[in-house]
């Protein structure tokens, strides 16, 4: 595939501070649902925010699939859903309000607005929450709030945070089922997460703890 075909992450090197957490790391994602499991501070949760463009390499390049090619505001508004692990609901509007202001800012109409937004409520079991502030919601119903903003946009690329930490089996399995099933068109779907029941769901699997010898004590302990 080309370049337009995939999100290319090339040579990438990033520290904090002194420490490299990525040095010249290489690597193509492709359509699809791709999950990157690793213990606590492999750099799963970074490399989500160089390719959003939330974090700049300080060497290398990330190239995005058309119509973006790289990191920006525009794409950010229009191309990108993004489920952080704080979640960041707004926490003064109610569930509509949050999805309509990301719509809105991305240029959606009211009316498409509307109907994406009553699909995606109705898939992840919210119908009878939309008028709720996230503060009055259940940790697995914000979570299901936080990735149904993400998706109300029909993002070219969705990354994901930890989606199902702390979660039960009944709200992963809503998640797992939404994601396998509803994803825009030759969308980019990206989990960073240590949650081996979402394994089942992607197409491709990249183990951070095989790259950072630095873990791999911890194998020995688990």
């Amino acid at each position: 595939m080309s370049n337009n075909e995939t999100i290319e992450c090339a040579d990438i090197s990033f520290r904090y501070g002194k420490e490299f957490v990525f040095d010249s790391f290489c690597h193509s994602f492709y359509s699809g649902i791709s999950l990157i499991k690793g213990y606590s501070g492999c750099g799963k949760s970074t490399l989500l925010k160089l390719i959003a463009g939330y974090l700049n390499p300080q060497k290398g390049m990330i190239h995005l699939p058309a119509p973006w090619y790289k990191p920006s505001k525009r794409f950010q508004r229009e191309g990108l859903g993004f489920v952080f692990q704080q979640l960041n609901l707004l926490p003064l509007a109610n569930l509509s309000g949050n999805l309509n202001l990301v719509a809105s800012l991305a240029g959606i109409s009211s009316k498409d607005t509307k109907k994406r937004s009553g699909s995606l409520f109705e898939k992840l079991g919210l119908s009878g929450l939309k008028n709720k502030k996230p503060g009055t919601l259940s940790g697995g119903q914000q979570q299901r709030a936080a990735i149904a903003r993400a998706l109300v946009k029909s993002p070219t690329v969705l990354l994901l945070d930890e989606p199902t930490s702390g979660l039960d089996d009944d709200n992963t399995k809503v998640i797992k089922h939404l994601l396998s099933t509803s994803l825009p068109k030759n969308c980019f779907c990206i989990l960073s997460s240590h949650d081996h029941r979402l394994e089942e769901i992607a197409d491709e699997i990249i183990d951070f703890n095989l790259r950072l010898p630095v873990e791999r004590h911890l194998k020995e302990v688990a």
